[in-house]
């Protein structure tokens, strides 16, 4: 008979396991694998942790792509700031071979140094009409915008009452006249009785004082008559200066009224016409200079995007002290406004003429490039180990004046390639490929050859 495998209640653990152990045996017909010992020991496996090292594994390989690629981008962008000066022909990381630029030439040349400013149009006169005597409109004889000249027109007043006045202050003149001559011809023969004695003296000196009496009485009458002219010509007003009118205020049949802040019309001068526009104190001195030699400064006037010159005028005045919460100087100029391009309160750029720098080195605007306050350009010369290609240099400059077409500079002379475009991957020595006209470049950019100028007049803005 088999053995019981029943458990007996005074086994030890000795027995026990030996007893495990050969019920595990093939003869004992069961295969339940290592010991007991090394059964016990290992855990039972989970049938899902071989996905999440899976998944893990996935999102590893995913970074690792993520890193390379976008770091891979990173350097390229890198490589193609700066072309090395040494290695393979410069090459840089991300883009090969030589850098394609344009080319300019420095050449000798005049250039206008400016001032450049903000400036309104500002009218040299504006009249603002009011009404000196009270009436109603009977006539209204400018139209709306209408250029008009001194002395023209503009509104009727109905004049009936105030030329009843001025008749009734004429007969009081002419009674107080004809009193007064009646008083002269006694004090005439007062006079000549007195020199008889056939009157007394007093009456003769009484005769005297009514005389005097008499003519402070015509005196006033006729400043009542001049008081009333005055006023009757208030009912006819016309245009005190010659200029442009305003839009209408006033309609004939209304009523006005004296002493009233109620506007007829409003006229502004045209021609001539100002611009006021502010100068910073930094650049007060050297305007001064200029003025001290009773030199005409010149100031033209562009539009407000500062691309087309509406006028060219001179300036007239500068203010006699110092906007401090500013700290600029106004200055006006005096434009003659002859087309009328120059409308009152318009917005305008102001450029002030200096002075004029002649046979000066000019470099195209382009070339000059800045490295916090400093200036230089890429000088573009033959490679001395293979003079097929082309390098390029750094040159400091100095400039003086510029413009949008040429910059005025010193440490560079005429007659000298510079480098236009291009300038993402040049430094000093980096090799070059110097685009001819019409051709494209591994940039994208249409090359063009520079060439040397003839010397010239160009406009230039004062360097900061």
């Amino acid at each position: 008979m088999p053995q019981d495998n029943r458990l007996g209640a005074g086994q030890d653990g000795h027995e026990l396991g030996a007893w495990f152990e050969e019920s595990n045996s093939p003869s004992f017909g069961a295969d339940l694998g290592p010991s007991f010992e090394e059964h016990n020991k290992g855990s039972r496996p989970n049938p899902h942790r071989k996905w999440y090292w899976i998944g893990a594994l996935v999102l590893v390989a995913l970074a690792i792509f993520l890193i390379y690629h976008y770091s891979g981008d990173t350097t390229g962008k890198t490589a193609t700031g700066a072309a090395g000066a040494s290695g393979a022909g410069g090459k840089g990381r991300g883009q090969t071979g030589p850098a394609a630029i344009t080319m300019g030439q420095s050449k000798t040349g005049d250039i206008n140094v400016y001032v450049d400013a903000l400036g309104t149009v500002t009218p040299t006169y504006t009249v603002t009409l009011y009404s000196q005597i009270t009436g109603r409109i009977t006539a209204v004889h400018y139209t709306e915008g209408q250029l008009v000249r001194k002395g023209d027109a503009l509104v009727d007043v109905d004049p009936e009452p105030y030329q009843a006045t001025l008749d009734q202050a004429e007969g009081t003149l002419e009674h107080d006249q004809a009193v007064l001559d009646e008083a002269k011809m006694d004090l005439t023969r007062y006079q000549a009785a007195a020199a008889k004695n056939a009157i007394a003296r007093q009456q003769l000196e009484d005769q005297e004082k009514i005389v005097l009496q008499d003519e402070g009485t015509v005196k006033t009458d006729a400043g009542t008559v001049a008081y009333d002219k005055v006023q009757l010509a208030y009912c006819h007003i016309v245009a005190p200066i010659s200029g442009r009118v305003g839009l209408r205020l006033v309609d004939p049949g209304n009523t006005i009224f004296s002493g009233s802040s109620s506007t007829l019309v409003v006229i502004t001068a045209l021609q001539p016409i100002t611009v006021v526009f502010n100068v910073s104190e930094d650049d007060l001195p050297s305007v001064q200079v200029q003025l001290k030699g009773k030199k005409a400064l010149e100031v033209d006037a562009y539009d407000r995007a500062d691309d087309k010159q509406i006028e060219a005028g001179k300036l007239t005045s500068l203010d006699n002290q110092i906007d401090t919460t500013t700290g600029t100087v106004k200055f006006r100029a005096t434009f003659t406004n002859k087309g009328l391009d120059l409308f009152p309160n318009q917005f305008v750029n102001a450029r002030l003429l200096l002075t004029t720098l002649q046979n000066t080195t000019l470099v195209p605007t382009a070339a000059v490039q800045h490295n916090g306050t400093a200036a230089f350009v890429y000088v573009v010369k033959p490679d001395p180990k293979n003079p097929a290609n082309s390098i390029v240099s750094v040159q400091n400059i100095t400039t003086s004046t510029s413009n949008d077409t040429v910059t005025a500079v010193q440490g560079v002379g005429p007659g000298v390639n510079l480098a236009t475009s291009g300038f993402d991957r040049l430094e000093n020595g980096a090799q070059v490929r110097p685009q001819t006209k019409g051709q494209k470049g591994a940039s994208g950019v249409t090359g063009s050859s520079g060439s040397t100028g003839s010397s010239g007049s160009h406009g230039g803005k004062k360097a900061s």
